[in-house]
């Protein structure tokens, strides 16, 4: 685990030898250029570095059986550190770029909803796939800009709102990221409830890109409930496990897919973070029981034989596997309209064990859903 870390802290620096940025030139005219802003500094660095790891090692693949169409697929990387600012900044200076044809995993439910308020995708006209995200704010009303490879937060609210509730868990709280991803979860969870006829017992808030969680802390710990659904990240997420446990919290924890546990456990102590049910929205990666599960550990041994398996490069990896199905299927040509329709005809597409499925007037590729537990020995069990 220690290595994934280290290779996570090296993430910044090597990414812009391998890739050069959004401001590297083009090697050669055989080329396809896919966009990625990805937090790899800041609250949510680690996580950043495991997402563009899992494109990167099946764009090396493809490039490595001769790429798309005799083309090369260039992963051209930009860090937004996780701000929205920034974000949008960065997609309008990739999207400046006629040699761009698509986007591909960006993070952040507010960041990618200031793209579409600021109309940057449509300006561009280029696909976004598979976001890292789930907010229903790029899900409801339908925008034909995203191509969305995992299931929305009401989806995981949902799950995990059926499952403590079957075990008759019924006083529950929300500890959330005070931004649209966390507000998005927050919502999920109440609507779930409310189709128990069960209301929320109490909601706490922490502000973003912090891991302020005191107050959190406190106001949850005196409620007395069976569950805390926590719709955090990383940081935040660990010391909430950290100090609500060390101040006798005793109150089932729960975490929407977001998060490393890895990380968590680092963070905030096996000891605190055993037993912590995190929502997951692909299969366990850990088992190579699926085809692409197998196809994703034997590529990820070859392209980074110090990284360990992971629930967000898999993800990502899943989304990298559309993203190149849609350049295919576009032609030895590919244009950003082109992908976009190339995307559209992706009905029914098996991964490798996995469909996903889109048309013009659907772009949530999946709503699948299950909760893994943190075990004694740190890793996750299903």
């Amino acid at each position: 685990m220690d290595k994934v870390k280290t290779w996570s802290r090296r993430a910044a620096a090597a990414l812009a030898v391998l890739w050069g940025g959004v401001t590297a030139p083009s090697l050669h005219a055989a080329e396809i250029v896919v966009g990625q802003v990805a937090p790899l500094t800041g609250v949510l660095a680690s996580t950043g570095a495991q997402m563009v790891l899992g494109g990167k090692i099946y764009f090396d693949w493809v490039n490595a059986q001769g790429g798309v169409h005799g083309a090369s697929i260039r992963q051209a990387v930009a860090d937004d550190a996780y701000k929205v600012a920034d974000t949008v900044k960065l997609t309008r200076e990739l999207l400046a770029k006629p040699e761009v044809v698509a986007l591909y995993g960006f993070a952040g439910t507010a960041n990618i909803t200031q793209l579409l308020s600021d109309g940057v995708l449509e300006q561009g006209g280029a696909a976004l796939v598979a976001p890292y995200t789930g907010g229903e704010s790029l899900r409801n009303p339908f925008n034909p800009w995203i191509f969305h490879v995992r299931a929305g937060y009401a989806d995981e609210a949902e799950h995990m709102v059926q499952q403590l509730t079957t075990l008759g868990m019924n006083r529950v709280a929300v500890m959330y990221q005070d931004d649209g991803f966390g507000k998005a979860g927050l919502a999920g969870v109440e609507a779930a409830l409310a189709k128990r006829n069960l209301k929320l017992v109490v909601s706490a808030g922490y502000e973003r890109n912090t891991d302020k969680v005191d107050e959190a802390v406190k106001a949850i710990k005196a409620a007395d409930v069976h569950a805390v659904i926590m719709i955090a990240v990383n940081k935040p997420a660990a010391a909430f496990i950290q100090r609500y446990r060390e101040q006798g919290g005793g109150a089932q924890l729960y975490n929407i897919s977001v998060v490393d546990p890895t990380e968590l456990v680092k963070l905030a102590g096996l000891k605190n973070a055993h037993g912590l049910g995190i929502s997951q929205v692909v299969p366990y990666p850990y088992r190579p029981q699926l085809p692409v599960v197998r196809e994703y550990q034997s590529l990820l041994k070859k392209y980074a034989p110090e990284a360990e398996v992971n629930y967000t490069s898999f993800e990502q990896f899943l989304g990298a596997k559309v993203l190149v199905e849609a350049l295919r299927r576009a032609g030895p040509a590919p244009t950003r309209a082109k992908v976009v329709k190339a995307l559209e005809s992706l009905q029914s597409y098996d991964l490798g064990g996995i469909t996903l499925g889109y048309s013009p007037t659907n772009r949530i590729g999946s709503r699948y859903v299950e909760v893994t537990v943190i075990g004694s020995n740190g890793r996750l069990m299903k």
